[in-house]
């Protein structure tokens, strides 16, 4: 099999470990991402003692952790090494106080800073765009990638993103090609919630399913065929409507093996 689904678990913050391995399984998914951070069902601190426990339990259901969401302290580091989970992902944010390209090369800076605990524990960084003052788009987030080795630092490509930044997914993805990591699956479009009278006009995002939003799923499927990507497909199970966070996820998890039958055939999941 040359992909698996995974879930970002962010959703599901209360429940058991065993209930969550369960819910995982019978939404469909083959796997999750972790968020690894303060209040979830492990947090950073007693991370290289409670994710092999928690990678175990995922494991009982036929399920793998493919990532983690947390930040670069060393006991993130060592959890992921200790439970097998190659790739950690995080957002970095820019100070809006400061110059755009100071701001970024402090980021590097902090970039430099934990390389030696990927060397150290043989685990990835993925940074991952993200609208806002995040790293906007494919091309910010390949300057921000290019002093480093993609060996240990690379790009999470997330299409809802992509599509709100008004990119193309060919473009996109062909610009971060070489740091690829991982690949978010989830959409969203721009609502205007003030009337056509009000002024100015205002926007919020709306995080929707996958056929309806700006980002273009079955052309980022076809183009990561072209790529010759292989590996974890992670759908982020974000929806602006969080109480149907279930019955949107398990939609969207048929919708897109639908696309990659079509694309890549049976048998690639």
């Amino acid at each position: 099999m040359k992909f698996f689904f995974s879930v970002f678990t962010k959703p599901w913050k209360t429940q058991e470990k065993e209930e969550l391995a369960l819910l995982v399984k019978n939404l469909g998914f083959g796997g999750i991402e972790f968020p690894l951070r303060d209040g979830y069902q492990v947090e950073p601190d007693n991370a290289e003692k409670g994710m092999p426990v928690l990678a175990d339990i995922f494991a009982k259901y036929g399920l793998k952790i493919g990532s983690v969401a947390s930040d670069t302290r060393e006991s993130v580091f060592a959890g992921c090494a200790a439970a097998g989970i190659p790739l950690i992902r995080m957002m970095p944010v820019h100070d809006l106080k400061m110059n755009y390209l100071e701001s970024e090369a402090r980021m590097k800076r902090e970039i430099e800073a934990f390389l030696p605990l990927c060397e150290k524990y043989n685990v990835k960084v993925g940074i991952q765009h993200h609208y806002g003052p995040g790293i906007n788009n494919s091309m910010e987030l390949l300057h921000l990638l290019e002093p480093f080795d993609p060996k240990y630092v690379g790009a999470i490509w997330d299409t809802a993103h992509s599509g709100l930044a008004g990119e193309e997914p060919e473009q996109g993805l062909d610009i971060v090609s070489k740091y690829l990591m991982l690949v978010n699956f989830k959409n969203a479009f721009y609502k205007r919630h003030n009337g056509p009278e009000g002024e100015p006009a205002q926007f919020s995002r709306y995080f929707t399913t996958g056929p309806h939003g700006l980002g273009k799923w079955e052309r980022a499927i076809r183009h990561i065929k072209k790529l010759g990507y292989e590996g974890n497909i992670c759908l982020t199970a974000e929806y602006t409507d969080e109480e149907k966070v279930n019955e949107y996820a398990a939609k969207d998890i048929v919708y897109i093996k639908g696309l990659f039958n079509e694309v890549f055939g049976p048998g690639s999941y």
